[in-house]
């Protein structure tokens, strides 16, 4: 049981570095920016997201193999278990669908924003109609990732009850 602690120790390590990330941009590191003249805050906008999301995406690499490593510690992650509907009737089995399914949602509102609107909305013109409309849509899915992020957290605290 050490490994499978040290791997959970890694796994929670982890998570909090890609949602306490994702909260201090939004609690602190957004409202900061918002002060600055609006060339200043575009670069450290683009600079602290272009330096985050390779923290995040490496974040979510060990939150994906730690996540299959616990399963598999905990003598889940056979056909047998994963495959069974009984399994997935159980409050455990509930509780992991529920994470699995937040967790696909967060990596693709995650994607789209890094990948997508965020670099569109550095590259538009500052204070530029586009600009804006990208602005309010990163925003956006970035309050709807933090959002699904505590009820992930929620989510995963239940699973680790037991469901």
């Amino acid at each position: 049981m050490p490994w499978y602690h040290l791997n959970v120790t890694v796994h929670v390590l982890a998570a909090l570095l890609w949602l306490g990330g994702m909260f201090f941009f939004a609690a602190v590191g957004a409202p900061v920016l918002r002060r600055l003249e609006p060339d200043l805050r575009g670069r450290l906008f683009r600079e602290m997201g272009i330096a985050f999301r390779r923290v995040g995406w490496i974040a979510i690499g060990v939150l994906a193999v730690t996540g299959v490593l616990n399963l598999w510690m905990l003598g889940y992650l056979r056909a047998s278990v994963l495959g069974s509907a009984a399994f997935w009737s159980t409050p455990y089995g509930i509780a992991l669908g529920w994470k699995i399914g937040l967790v696909a949602l967060m990596l693709t509102l995650s994607a789209v924003h890094d990948f997508g609107v965020g670099p569109r909305s550095a590259e538009a013109a500052p204070g530029s109609p586009q600009a804006a409309k990208l602005r309010r849509l990163a925003v956006h899915l970035a309050r709807v990732n933090a959002l699904a992020g505590v009820v992930l957290i929620y989510v995963a605290v239940r699973l680790a009850r037991g469901g």
